[in-house]
């Protein structure tokens, strides 16, 4: 009950479309929702008006319903909780449809709230009327079309269910997008309506089960079993030359350090990408990790030396291609994926066994049944190889910093290391720069978080999903990293920044089109294949103009040290910076290929001279 006798939210709503939709919103916010991006729009008043009059809920306004999507998409990234989203009916709908399919595949919990037309006005040519049952297919863990509100207390204890279970669909065991599509008749507005809503507010149905929700779902983790676990430490036992792979997964802080004690415990090599959320954190210290694995298993002649007989892979597949052609060309007798999720994380088809467990619960057990851990026996010669070879690497990445007097990607992502500060948050872009993330990020015992939309691998929405994530980060420091064609994709996205003075720096490396392209094979056939028109697209735009037009304030540097210098500086009070780094394609194509041919030399000469 409410202190001081107030009324009940719900039993002072004026009609029954904004107690539905009232308590819905109860409901959304008791089950864990925080935040709400809302589009304007007629048919969505009742729900923007709950919204509104909801203290507990923070609400975040979009005028481009795509930006919103994925605003709300980047808040339920950084957050690790249900984001809600609301739009009008007709194509404002379809505008999501980018976002939820990234949520899909990156499993990530958006409650997609659609308005529409009653049943009587669809198919007749009623306006901004398209046909949203099942908009967006199998993108979605769950569809409901929902009754229209009615009268009475049955149509409200519907409500507040209705919002328990999307809730509880979307942060199931594989979380993920939920769609609620939901039809209003008039009034959409606070007009009242005598015989709306009931009278008395002391019943259940009115007020809920507050503080908790109406209907609590339990998630209970998946714990591997004895066998499970001993089955795995036996794998570790009889098989000197395995790997730990972390792929996309986001971990989180208990997860990390589980991880990071296998390792130890089996003595086999780390290859975790940044976005994993190993390479930083204090398990650096005693984790087996090895960085450099992507540039290492590029050459052909160390790929083929040091192929693994069992690989742990926690997650999806690594974004490094250079690790897929490995266990692709060399295939493993062992490959364990952990999935906690009901997925098939599998692309290269090579999979043995598939746990479904919790990542930090199987680690965790698996180690301690492995016993002594590697700082007690000592390394390996297996691992000792793995160690080795990334020392060679290191050293030939040193010395190309070092040398840089131009921009160069080394060294912006070294400078880029150096200057954030514990507990940052970095969003990258899906192209180029979560690929050279992976390749130069180093390990770090400074806390870090590291975001991609790698789901559907996508650049769409890059923009307005690091905007999401700096939206509830505050006072944490939120850098995005990306490409310009990422930036351009995207640039109405920044209108959200200027909305509701939100605190982001964003790099720009502009090399004036797609650089991802230079790097495949199309690039060989040139002009025979269209490739600048049809491929890398150089746009030739004035990106600090375009980001001074939405009021972000912008800067260009051409050098390391003038980098370095800008990173150094304090961000804007608030509000939005923007860095553009220019950078020459052609350069930086032979860059990359010259220290691919230094890391294989290095390390085939150590290995030769041991």
């Amino acid at each position: 009950m409410r202190s001081g006798g107030a009324r009940a939210p719900v039993a002072a709503a004026p009609n029954r479309n904004i107690a539905f939709a009232t308590a819905l919103f109860e409901e959304f916010e008791r089950a864990g929702v925080r935040d709400v991006c809302v589009c304007p729009g007629s048919r969505s008043a009742p729900l923007a008006i709950a919204v509104a009059r909801n203290p507990r809920l923070r609400a975040w306004t979009h005028i481009d319903e795509r930006a919103a999507a994925f605003f709300a998409l980047g808040i339920a990234k950084a957050t690790r909780r249900p984001v809600a989203l609301v739009c009008t009916s007709g194509t404002a709908a379809a505008n999501f449809l980018p976002a939820i399919v990234e949520a899909h595949h990156a499993r990530v919990p958006l409650l997609v709230l659609t308005a529409d037309r009653p049943p009587e006005q669809r198919d007749c040519g009623a306006p901004q009327t398209i046909d949203q049952l099942r908009l967006y297919g199998s993108q979605v863990r769950w569809f409901a079309e929902a009754a229209l509100p009615e009268a009475g207390e049955a149509s409200l204890r519907y409500a507040r269910s209705l919002a328990c279970r999307a809730v509880a669909e979307a942060t199931a065991a594989m979380p993920g997008p939920v769609h609620l599509n939901l039809p209003f008749r008039d009034p959409l507005d606070l007009r009242a309506v005598p015989g709306d809503v009931a009278a008395s507010d002391a019943t259940l149905a009115i007020r809920g089960r507050a503080p908790h929700a109406y209907t609590r779902s339990r998630h209970e983790v998946a714990i591997p079993g004895p066998d499970v676990v001993a089955e795995l430490a036996l794998l570790a036992r009889s098989h000197p030359r395995g790997v730990i792979a972390c792929g996309p997964l986001d971990l989180d802080e208990g997860a990390v350090e589980a991880i990071a004690r296998l390792g130890a415990a089996t003595g086999w090599p780390i290859l975790a990408e940044a976005t994993a959320q190993l390479r930083s954190g204090p398990h650096v210290a005693f984790a087996p990790h090895v960085a450099r694995s992507d540039l290492l298993l590029r050459d052909a002649a160390f790929a083929a030396a040091h192929a693994a007989d069992a690989v742990l892979r926690f997650g999806p597949m690594p974004t490094s291609k250079a690790f897929r052609q490995w266990i692709e060309r060399t295939p493993p007798a062992h490959l364990v994926v952990i999935d906690p999720g009901a997925g098939w994380e599998d692309p290269s088809h090579l999979a043995t066994s598939i746990v479904r467990a919790d990542p930090a619960a199987l680690a965790e057990r698996v180690a301690r049944q492995l016993g002594a851990s590697l700082a007690a026996r000592g390394e390996g010669r297996w691992l000792g190889a793995w160690h080795a070879a990334e020392r060679a690497a290191q050293r030939v990445l040193d010395r190309e910093v070092q040398a840089s007097t131009r921009m160069g990607v080394p060294a912006l992502i070294a400078a880029l290391a150096a200057a954030l500060p514990a507990d940052a948050l970095l969003y990258v872009a899906s192209s180029m720069a979560v690929r050279d993330i992976d390749l130069y990020w180093p390990l770090s015992e400074r806390g870090l978080r590291i975001l991609c939309n790698r789901g559907a691998n996508g650049i769409d929405g890059l923009v307005s999903s690091a905007l999401g994530a700096a939206a509830t980060t505050r006072p944490t420091p939120c850098v995005l990293l990306t490409g310009d064609l990422a930036f351009l994709h995207d640039a109405s996205g920044l209108l959200a920044a200027h909305r509701h003075r939100i605190d982001l720096t964003i790099i720009v490396v502009n090399d004036d089109g797609g650089g991802i392209f230079s790097l495949l094979p199309i690039a060989e056939s040139g002009e025979a294949a269209g490739f600048e028109t049809f491929f890398r697209t150089p746009h030739g735009l004035d990106l600090l103009a375009v980001a001074r037009a939405f009021g972000a304030e912008a800067t260009r540097v051409e050098s390391i040290a003038a980098l370095r210098a800008a990173l150094a500086r304090e961000a804007p009070p608030s509000g939005l910076r923007v860095i553009e780094v220019p950078l020459d394609r052609a350069l930086d194509v032979a860059a990359r290929r010259r220290i691919e041919a230094a890391v294989g030399a290095a390390v085939a000469r150590d290995e030769q001279a041991a």
